[in-house]
């Protein structure tokens, strides 16, 4: 009996991914839960974060920020889900997940025959969600290939590498990343992304709302997800992605949540425009 190597501890960004699992955990425990996560646990277990536990005391905004970010991981994963079926309907059959950290799509959603979905992350992220899948003996429902390397490098020659097709369409998600690079980071980004994509591909963006950065920047403790938030959307996201040659949808997750089942209860203190949840077809 060999024993399991010992697991990489959550660090740095990619401790964030960790969180994400956690909220779509215990989404995933409500009766009327907008997607079923039920590798969610063992990620946020694995990093620490479960059993989950009420947050610590603090002041009402503070709580009130904690429970936007939950929301708006929530209604992002959805929103990414229905992308990712509307694609793979086109016949698309080329995934790949840009910051995939402890995203289990390759695992929890039905795909069609012959898809290939590419993870594209650090390896320590990848080497940590290893450890738990090997864990929970899960097996994928698609062809899964993990791509280690980092987005600032040359990630399209690892992907090629690894297999991906440029001629043939792909359907590529960059959730809960932008707002971690630099907007020159994003632009380059975007600009690798369109030259690997034929007609036909689709994108899946989130981007950080207009003026969330100040809204958090208060009570941002250091190490914490917001503390490094450093991009918003620009005033224009379908402007910008027709640009790359994208012809973009923006919606704000109000209007999501709405249309989820799930309208937010607070009213909006100002304007929401432009929506931060980008779906896209290559032209």
């Amino acid at each position: 009996m060999t024993d399991e190597p010992k697991q990489v501890q959550p660090s740095g960004v990619w401790a964030t991914a960790v969180g994400v699992a956690r909220v779509r955990a215990l989404e995933s425990e409500r009766e009327n839960a907008l997607f079923r996560d039920p590798l969610a646990q063992a990620f946020a277990t694995a990093g620490g974060l479960w059993p989950s536990s009420p947050p610590l005391a603090g002041d009402e905004a503070a709580r009130r920020r904690r429970l936007a970010v939950s929301i708006s991981i929530v209604i992002r994963t959805k929103f990414l889900d229905d992308l990712l079926r509307r694609a793979s309907a086109s016949g698309v059959r080329q995934v790949v997940l840009l910051g995939a950290g402890m995203d289990s799509r390759a695992f929890r959603m039905d795909w069609p025959e012959g898809t290939r979905l590419f993870e594209v992350d650090t390896a320590a992220p990848l080497d940590f969600k290893a450890s738990v899948l090997r864990q929970e003996r899960a097996v994928a429902r698609c062809e899964r290939i993990t791509v280690a390397v980092d987005l600032r490098e040359d990630w399209p020659g690892a992907l090629a590498a690894a297999g991906h097709d440029p001629a043939a369409p792909t359907v590529w998600i960059a959730e809960g990343l932008l707002i971690y690079l630099p907007q020159d980071a994003v632009e380059v980004l975007l600009a690798r992304i369109s030259a690997l994509s034929v007609p036909g591909s689709w994108l899946g963006l989130t981007l950080g709302s207009r003026g969330v950065i100040e809204r958090f920047a208060a009570d941002s403790e250091p190490g914490s997800a917001s503390s490094m938030w450093v991009s918003e959307t620009p005033d224009d996201p379908v402007g910008w992605l027709s640009g790359y040659g994208w012809r973009a949808d923006s919606h704000t997750l109000r209007e999501r949540a709405a249309a989820y089942g799930r309208p937010l209860s607070t009213p909006p203190r100002h304007e929401e425009r432009p929506g931060g949840l980008i779906s896209a077809v290559r032209r």
